[in-house]
C-alpha cells in the first residue's frame, strides 16, 4: 500500500475523529474476504497492516502434504522448499501474496471501507448533535419547501430534519433561508440515520421559549408546572415562584408585558394564558379558567379526577371558550375533567 492511503487513514482519524486502529482492522477484514474468493472461500487468507512502516501484507496458508488434493489448502513437499527449505508433511506454510495478488482488491476495499468510517463518523457526529440537543428549542434555517406535502427541510447544524406539515402550526408559512424556532421532541437512530423528531406545535417549545425570555425561569426562582397548549390558537401556562417577594405572573408577563409578548411574536400571535400553579386542586382549577371568573369548585370524585365548576352566568361562555377551546386547555392543564355550570342553574338556549 503506498503512503498516500496511510496518510488518508491519519487525516481521517484526525479530522472524523474515526479510530485509525477501527479502520485498519476493518480493512484487513474486508480484504481477507475479498481474497479469500479467489481460494473458494476456504479460510486460507491472512493480513497484516503495519502504519509505522506503511507496509501491509497479505499471506496464503497451505499445509504440507504428500500429495496434494485441494491446491487451494495444500502444498507439496516439493512446492513447499521453496518457502521453507526443511518443509515436512504437517507444517504450514505461510506465501506472502504479490501486490498483483491482491493489490486492485486492497486498495478497492480500503477505499469501500474508508468512505464507510467516514458516514459511520459522520452518522455518530449529527447522532450526538442531536441529542445534545434532545428536549430543546434550537434555530434552524428553512432549506427546501415540499410543494406537495407541505413538509419543511430545515438545517440543524451540520445535519438535515424534516418538519412535518403536522408539526407545524395552521396557517404558518416558511420562506427559503429564514430562520425559525423548533423543538426537538425525540432523536432515533434509524437504518437511514440518525433522525431528529421536530415540532412546532409542541408545549415543550413553549415551555422553552419561556426559560428564555424569563430570567426567573432561568435561575430557578420561577418554575413551570404545566403547559397545554393548541397551537396557533391559544396556549395556558402554569407557574409559581419559590420566593414570596416574586411574583410568578408578573416575572413571566414582564415590564409592560414586554416578555410574554416577545413569545407572542415568535408564535405568530398565538394567545397565552399565565396562571398561578396551586397544589390546591380547587385554587388550580379556578386559575386555570382565566380569564374567566369562577365561584365555586366542588369534587366531585377525587380518585377520577373530576369536578364541578360554578361561574357568573354572563361567565359562561367565556370560560368554556371558543368551540370549547378554554375548558379543554384547563382541562389538560389541571389533569381534571371540569364540568362547567352557571351560577343560575340555567344554560342559556
Amino acid at each position: 500500500m503506498n503512503k498516500e492511503f496511510f496518510e488518508a487513514v491519519k487525516a481521517l482519524e484526525k479530522e472524523k475523529g474515526v479510530p485509525a486502529e477501527y479502520l485498519y482492522e476493518k480493512i484487513k477484514a474486508a480484504i481477507v474476504v475479498a481474497v479469500k474468493k479467489d481460494y473458494n472461500g476456504k479460510d486460507v487468507i491472512s493480513c497484516e497492516i503495519n502504519p509505522e512502516k506503511n507496509e501491509m501484507f497479505v499471506y496464503l496458508h497451505k499445509t504440507v502434504v504428500d500429495t496434494v488434493e485441494d491446491a487451494d489448502c495444500e502444498i507439496s513437499v516439493e512446492d513447499a522448499a521453496q518457502y521453507k527449505a526443511d518443509a515436512a508433511v504437517g507444517d504450514e506454510i505461510c506465501i506472502s501474496l504479490g501486490t498483483k495478488d491482491f493489490g486492485r482488491i486492497a486498495a478497492q476495499t480500503a477505499k469501500h471501507v474508508i468512505r464507510q468510517g467516514i458516514r459511520d463518523a459522520e452518522r455518530g457526529q449529527i447522532m450526538m448533535e442531536f441529542q445534545s440537543k434532545q428536549q430543546e428549542l434550537v434555530t434552524a434555517k428553512v432549506e427546501r419547501i415540499d410543494p406537495v406535502t407541505g413538509n419543511v427541510t430545515l438545517e440543524i447544524g451540520k445535519a438535515d430534519a424534516i418538519l412535518p406539515k403536522a408539526e407545524q402550526v395552521p396557517g404558518e408559512e416558511f420562506t427559503e433561508g429564514e430562520l425559525i424556532k423548533v423543538f426537538i421532541v425525540d432523536v432515533r437512530d434509524t437504518e437511514k440515520g440518525p433522525k431528529a423528531m421536530i415540532s412546532r406545535t409542541h408545549p415543550g417549545l413553549v415551555k422553552r421559549l419561556f426559560e428564555t425570555e424569563v430570567p426567573e425561569i432561568y435561575d430557578g426562582t420561577v418554575t413551570i408546572d404545566a403547559v397545554s397548549r393548541e397551537a396557533g390558537a391559544r396556549t395556558k401556562i402554569a407557574v409559581h415562584s419559590k420566593e414570596e417577594e416574586v411574583d410568578a405572573v408578573g416575572a413571566c408577563i414582564g415590564p409592560r408585558g414586554a416578555r410574554v409578548n416577545k413569545i407572542v411574536d415568535v408564535l405568530g400571535g398565538e394567545k397565552i394564558d399565565i396562571v398561578v400553579y396551586s397544589d390546591k386542586p380547587e385554587e388550580f382549577i379556578a386559575a386555570a379558567l382565566a380569564p374567566a371568573n369562577v365561584l365555586k369548585v366542588e369534587i366531585v370524585d377525587e380518585q377520577a379526577k373530576s369536578c364541578q365548576v360554578t361561574v357568573p352566568d354572563n361567565q359562561l361562555s367565556l370560560a368554556i371558550g371558543n368551540k370549547g377551546q378554554n375548558a379543554r386547555l384547563a382541562a389538560r392543564l389541571t389533569g381534571w375533567k371540569i364540568d362547567i355550570k352557571p351560577e343560575s342553574g340555567f344554560y342559556e338556549g
